[in-house]
């Protein structure tokens, strides 16, 4: 199935039905009077969210949703009925925006939220409701109101536990596939990973959701490679796994162009906890490793860890340091921060 994490889609709620004009007419009454029912309210369209979609894929086929409008008024005081409220799916983790984007409406982090983005028009009054002691008889009605209608956007940002950055062809792929059970496209080439993959580790009794996306080049921030795009996806994680390819010349000098790029991107994901590895380890010699983990070390700050998916080298180690981090972090509340919804 296609990755799709963003979609601007089109939603109109639903007209209200128009008030009725009419008139008791039964043998045996010589003054029935006026009967005309209200209107009934158009329908809504809400927003809900659910927990077997993990991408906006379906969005790229259906971008309108219009809910139904609301019936008409009819005589013997009988009001219409509303209109069939319209239902937009989301899977968790959806934040949905205005047209242009500058305003946060909603933020569902949780299976069962839901949110009225377009009330249904009011229905119109019908002639019954303007009855007065100086006018007996009177012969107006009111239209229905007509309901709100606008462009909104829709944006994907997956929940994960912890998050794997670095370079394009830094080993994060490969990692993913050795701790969990997900298939992501694995190449010797830059780029491999167009879209975020998702994988659950399972150690003992603990588990969490493991998120991968694309390698970051210098200049994302401005656009350059794939951008800051996918930075969003691990912006709900509580902690960044930072991979850095041991094979090539300078790991301190590609540090600091993810790291630039990651501060750039700003949102507090530059102040999350971050783990530093140096990857296909297995490549080099045990002194290379260990000059190129002293030096990346104190460029850091940070205990680099040796690690190598293919071989196995330091993977469960560090899978375990992981899991004390997350459940920590768990405990905290510090991560899948619960927006408010707005009315």
């Amino acid at each position: 199935m296609k990755f799709l994490d963003q979609a601007k889609i089109y939603i109109k709620s639903g007209d209200g039905g128009d008030g009725c004009v009419g008139f008791r007419r039964e043998k045996y009454i010589e003054f029935g009077g006026p009967d005309g029912g209200d209107g009934g309210r158009g329908g809504d369209v809400e927003v809900h969210c659910v927990d077997n979609l993990n991408t906006l894929i379906d969005f790229r086929y259906r971008q309108h949703f219009k809910a139904e409008r609301g019936r008409d008024g009819m005589g013997k005081n009988r009001s219409g009925s509303k209109g069939q409220s319209a239902i937009v799916k989301v899977p968790v983790g959806t934040q949905v925006f205005d047209e242009d984007k500058s305003f946060l409406l909603a933020d569902f982090t949780a299976t069962g939220q839901s949110m009225v983005l377009a009330r249904g028009g009011d229905g119109g009054h019908g002639n019954a409701r303007f009855k007065s002691s100086t006018n007996q008889a009177p012969r107006r009605a009111d239209p229905g109101w007509p309901g709100d209608e606008r462009w909104i956007w829709l944006q994907l940002k997956l929940i994960a536990d912890a998050g794997l950055i670095g370079l394009p062809n830094a080993g994060k792929s490969t990692f993913l596939a050795a701790v969990t059970r997900a298939h992501p496209k694995i190449g010797n080439y830059p780029f491999t990973t167009l879209h975020p993959n998702l994988g659950v580790v399972y150690r003992e009794t603990t588990e969490f959701v493991l998120a991968d996306i694309p390698g970051l080049i210098e200049g994302a921030s401005e656009g350059a490679g794939l951008g800051v795009r996918f930075l969003g996806h691990v912006e709900r994680c509580g902690l960044l796994l930072h991979l850095i390819d041991a094979t090539i010349d300078s790991p301190i000098l590609a540090y600091q162009t993810v790291r630039r790029e990651v501060e750039a991107y700003g949102n507090g994901l530059d102040e999350k906890i971050e783990l530093v590895a140096l990857s296909k380890c297995d490549a080099l010699t045990v002194q290379e490793v260990s000059e190129k983990k002293h030096l990346l070390s104190k460029a850091t700050g940070k205990n680099v860890v040796p690690l190598s998916s293919v071989a196995g080298i330091g993977v469960e180690d560090l899978i375990h340091n992981i899991c004390d981090l997350v459940g920590s972090i768990r405990a905290e509340g510090k991560t899948n921060k619960v927006w408010q919804v707005h009315p």
